[in-house]
């Protein structure tokens, strides 16, 4: 599984973002064009996984039931305040999908969170709260080297 993901404390836009990149509303495969001129097909999770209550194992199962090679999806840094220990942090998230194989392709951090998770090809884009959001999708669209 190749993965394509966001990372963002609330109210960064990741959602929009999300939308924004893939012209999907909720859950949906998309086919995208690579700066290579070739075309992949996605499939685009546009909840963060723990303000959605979906825990690791839970969207491992989901993403292989849609038997698509790639995803893209997006967490929050910090585990959910409310239900810590099922919806934990973004690295803890990636352990785990890196246990079960996953590549991440590229990785885009918005906002000003210091995150930085283990894993490489990850851009900063701090000011995407103050950016229009068009702005700020051309930015990651060109990070992720999508045409």
């Amino acid at each position: 599984m190749n993965a394509y993901l966001i990372i963002g404390e609330p109210g960064t836009r990741k959602s929009s973002l999300l939308r924004s990149l893939t012209g999907c509303f909720n859950r949906s495969d998309r086919d995208i064009q690579l700066l290579d001129g070739t075309t992949i097909r996605i499939y685009a999770r546009v909840s963060t996984l723990q303000e959605s209550k979906t825990n690791a194992r839970d969207f491992l199962a989901e993403v292989a039931r849609r038997n698509c090679p790639n995803v893209i999806f997006s967490l929050l840094p910090d585990p959910n305040p409310l239900f810590p220990i099922p919806y934990p942090d973004a690295q803890t998230y990636i352990d785990a999908f890196l246990e079960a194989g996953w590549h991440f392709v590229r990785t885009a951090v918005v906002g000003v969170h210091s995150i930085s998770p283990a894993i490489p090809h990850v851009a900063h884009f701090p000011r995407a709260v103050s950016q229009p959001i068009n702005i700020v999708a051309k930015n990651i669209r060109a990070h992720f080297e999508w045409h």
